[in-house]
């Protein structure tokens, strides 16, 4: 059968998602958790797959993965829940062998920006530019053999203390996309760049324009979305609300 589980974790404890040798990722943690617990016994065999990798600092509230097991029990989650707090897995559902997390719906990514003595009016045009299908070569690091060419569905926001929650939607997201995003449109609010100057990067994908990268810790992936819902485990859905607290407070902490 193929099972796929629904986690939060505080990217801020980790060097990253993917896994990489002597350091401790998500990822890695993870496959150290369901190989211990006897849930696969072989990686590639059980087909391991995740929705979303995201960058060294990035937390998440919402990702996925995927694989092939034998076994299959709601304690599994006590089992995956047991040592450590810096991962929680709150959901699960039987899906079909082909089934592909990468291949989602739609992705919700929620940006943490400091608007303290920032022109607000500025950040929030510059943030409208951004919606609708674009060559995103100057707002992302572009990976050899990928499409520049994006759609971003939809780009809300609203206020939280001296913060502005900017949630972003798209089906997919190039690297870096949301931080070199926010980071324009941040300089925009403080003066640094007019925001004209964003709209003949956007237009022009071909001239090398470069705003710079906004910092990974106030970026949280939200959600990943498909066709069906998960199944909650309770007790464990509970404590999602106090997990992302936790992120946020160390966010806001300055």
């Amino acid at each position: 059968m193929r099972i796929a589980l629904k986690f939060a974790y505080d990217g801020g404890v980790f060097h990253g998602y993917a896994r990489q040798p002597n350091l401790r990722t998500v990822e890695g943690e993870i496959i150290e958790k369901i190989t211990k617990n006897n849930i696969i016994e072989d990686l590639e065999a059980s087909r391991f797959r995740t929705a979303s990798r995201t960058d060294k600092g990035v937390s998440a509230t919402g990702n996925i993965i995927a694989f092939n097991t034998d076994i299959f029990e709601k304690k599994m989650l006590d089992d995956l829940n047991k040592q450590g707090d810096s991962i929680l897995f709150y959901g699960y559902k039987h899906v079909d062998d082909d089934f592909y997390p990468r291949y989602a719906r739609l992705r919700q990514y929620r940006y943490y920006l400091d608007v303290k003595n920032l022109d607000t009016e500025k950040i929030i045009r510059a943030l409208s530019f951004f919606t609708g299908e674009h060559d995103f070569s100057n707002f992302a690091r572009i990976e050899q053999g990928k499409d520049p060419v994006k759609t971003i569905d939809n780009i809300i926001y609203f206020f939280d203390d001296d913060f502005l929650m900017v949630d972003f939607f798209a089906q997919t997201f190039l690297w870096n996309q949301i931080r070199r995003i926010i980071s324009a449109v941040e300089k925009a609010g403080c003066g640094k760049i007019k925001e004209e100057e964003i709209i003949i990067a956007l237009n022009n994908p071909k001239k090398i324009i470069d705003f710079g990268l906004a910092p990974p810790k106030p970026l949280i992936l939200k959600d990943v979305f498909y066709d069906f819902e998960f199944e909650k485990q309770i007790k464990y859905y509970k404590k999602l609300k106090e997990f992302e607290n936790k992120i946020i407070s160390k966010i806001k902490d300055r």
